[in-house]
């Protein structure tokens, strides 16, 4: 991972640890461990790579391979393991496990020099600082890179034993035994959160500059420290790295993953547990009162997307703003095709069905007001906000994705006219796009600034909601946290503009179907899952939620198909119903697999049920 930030303290750190032949080539192509505790700059690389290793994405991908969305695309490799049946154990786009098992190798190699490298050997204070700081980072990383093995690899074998992955605290070499039995979940889980442990131990919880000598921790002061130097490593210009406060959600979602059904009978990690592990995240960002009131759109907040702007309320860990977020790619890809799109990404009819009308009722309670003829009238705020229908203005444009002609006499977002640029389901993504943006098609481009988030404070909010209601039920605080899975969903949805009637006022009654949920935790876990799936839609949660909560994932997929009688004006919604086919097998395929290539290789290596 490479960020400005990262890049001005390195700088600063080979100006602290020169060499003598720093800017002069090496003699040979390689470096010993022995030689990187003389050469910062290379031990250093070896927690960049860990870094780099982290499989987060930028752009909506594997939605497409849920209930969630399609793509267009002649050729999407979620799409072909979730239509085609094409996921085995030998073609698993999903799979983390070179990328992962990779960066904990170059963690494990960076663990056993940490502590003999020359940081800054000239000032006790500032090798102690970049000691402690670097080997906060390399638990954290190394708990996080366990966490998505085991989500996209942890499983059941024959055996009936839910087993995680191999267990690798030291690093690997020539004379290692490669072949390595599987620890079971629970013994990853408590790795993970050892880990973590490990890493609070060192790192600050935030990354700020202090401006007095009093403000920093009487260990470093001790050693001769001032806020000058306390700050190189611990002030601002840090600000991405690994950090507490970080930590703290990354155990959170470790947790969660535990104590979710696919895992918790085997995993030693209950719902209370993750319940508490993200209040402790939320109290310390204020709980409630730290709640965004802008957070659902965070992505419209342009002014704090670029270079140099504040942070955002929202965003717990963002990528850094890095000069190749300056783009249109995001857009040139999913915008509608008269945008000069190629409308990628497809939201489903399921999805769409998902959003409740604005008064808070599914469009499937009679009571709800919902007309399947006027499909988006007075639905949730946020159907709009993310996802463009028919009929909506888009950059001073009219989309229209049914079968009948625009204003202009032209067809450009219907499927039926440019068959791999429009949308397959009757709608397109809106959410994470830029208005301001112009794609290159259209001539004249236009580049901005995009956020890419890593962990929302709403995506730990809905993990409290999630766990705590699990645990105790709905309105059960038995811990004196200060707030229930209640109060989280009520905050969500009336940030959601949930509740109100067509002009935003507050109904009299109220959001009455959250008061039924809050009285049944059946309902409230539905209510809660269903928040999840829509305040997270396109963030690549879904596919590993489903699975985790062992929900249907075969699911068809449908769509909207428009037509319009010419004669009155007058349109026609019909649901299709076959727009794709899931072709999943929930018997064994909640779990992913171990790769094939491995299990041929060793023979200690167990693989999940089901796979081969």
């Amino acid at each position: 991972m490479k960020t400005r930030h990262i890049i001005c303290f390195f700088i600063g750190l080979l100006a602290l640890c020169a060499c003598d032949d720093m800017f002069e080539p090496a003699k040979e192509n390689f470096r010993q461990l022995d030689d990187l505790a003389e050469e910062s700059d290379y031990a250093h690389g070896l927690l960049m790579y860990a870094y780099g290793s982290l499989p987060y994405m930028n752009t909506t991908q594997t939605d497409v391979a849920t209930d969630d969305a399609v793509s267009n695309a002649k050729s999407n490799a979620y799409m072909e393991m979730a239509a085609y049946g094409s996921w085995q154990s030998d073609n698993d786009p999903m799979s983390q496990w070179v990328k992962c098992k990779g960066g904990i190798q170059y963690v494990n190699l960076f663990l056993t020099i940490v502590d003999k490298t020359k940081w800054a050997p000239s000032a006790e204070s500032k090798q102690q600082m970049f000691t402690d700081r670097l080997k906060g980072e390399a638990f954290a990383l190394r708990a996080l890179l366990y966490y998505y093995l085991l989500q996209a690899h942890g499983g059941y074998a024959d055996d009936g034993i839910l087993y995680g992955v191999p267990l690798l605290t030291t690093p690997e070499d020539g004379s290692s035994d490669f072949n390595q039995p599987r620890a079971t979940f629970t013994k990853c889980v408590q790795q993970c959160f050892a880990d973590c442990d490990s890493a609070l131990m060192y790192l600050p919880y935030e990354y700020i500059d202090v401006f007095d000598d009093d403000e920093i921790p009487a260990k470093y002061r001790s050693l001769g420290a001032n806020y000058s130097s306390f700050n190189l490593v611990f002030g601002y210009k840090a600000e991405g790295l690994m950090s507490a406060k970080i930590v703290e959600a990354v155990k959170a979602q470790i947790a969660l993953l535990a104590a979710s059904p696919a895992f918790r009978e085997q995993s030693g990690v209950t719902s209370a547990d993750a319940a508490s592990l993200c209040a402790i995240v939320l109290k310390h960002n204020g709980g409630l009162d730290g709640f965004d009131p802008t957070g659902n759109i965070w992505y419209k907040n342009t002014s704090k997307l670029g270079p140099g702007s504040a942070e955002m309320p929202e965003i717990l860990w963002r990528e850094s703003r890095e000069d190749g977020h300056n783009n249109s790619s995001q857009e040139a890809d999913n915008f509608p095709p008269s945008l000069y799109g190629n409308g990628r990404v497809n939201p489903s009819q399921n999805l769409v069905d998902a959003f409740p009308m604005r008064n808070g009722l599914p469009i499937t309670d009679p009571a709800s007001g919902y007309n399947p003829q006027d499909p988006y009238l007075n639905r949730d705020p946020r159907l709009s906000d993310y996802i463009i229908y028919n009929g909506t203005t888009f950059r001073r444009i009219d989309i229209i994705t049914g079968y009948y002609a625009n204003s202009k006499g032209e067809f450009h977002d219907n499927v039926d006219k440019l068959p791999y640029q429009s949308t397959r389901t009757g709608y397109y993504l809106k959410k994470l796009l830029r208005d301001d943006v112009a794609p290159a098609a259209s001539g004249s481009e236009i580049k901005q600034w995009h956020v890419y988030p890593r962990i929302r404070y709403t995506e730990i909010f809905l993990a409290y909601a999630e766990a705590a209601n699990d645990a105790w039920g709905p309105k059960a605080d038995p811990t004196g946290i200060g707030f229930t899975a209640y109060d989280v969903i009520k905050a969500i949805r009336q940030r959601a503009g949930l509740g109100t009637n067509e002009i935003g006022q507050p109904l009299p009654e109220g959001d009455v179907y959250l008061e039924a949920c809050a009285a049944d935790k059946t309902l409230m876990t539905n209510l809660i899952r269903n928040e999840r799936r829509l305040e997270l839609c396109f963030e690549n949660k879904r596919f590993w939620d489903l699975r985790r909560w062992m929900l249907p994932i075969n699911e068809p997929i449908r769509g909207m198909e428009i037509t319009r009688i010419e004669e009155t004006g007058t349109l026609v919604y019909k649901v299709k119903e076959d727009v794709e086919k899931r072709e999943f097998d929930s018997s064994y395929q909640w779990f992913g697999p171990i790769p094939k290539s491995e299990v041929l290789k060793f023979s200690n290596l167990k693989q999940n049920k089901g796979w081969y």
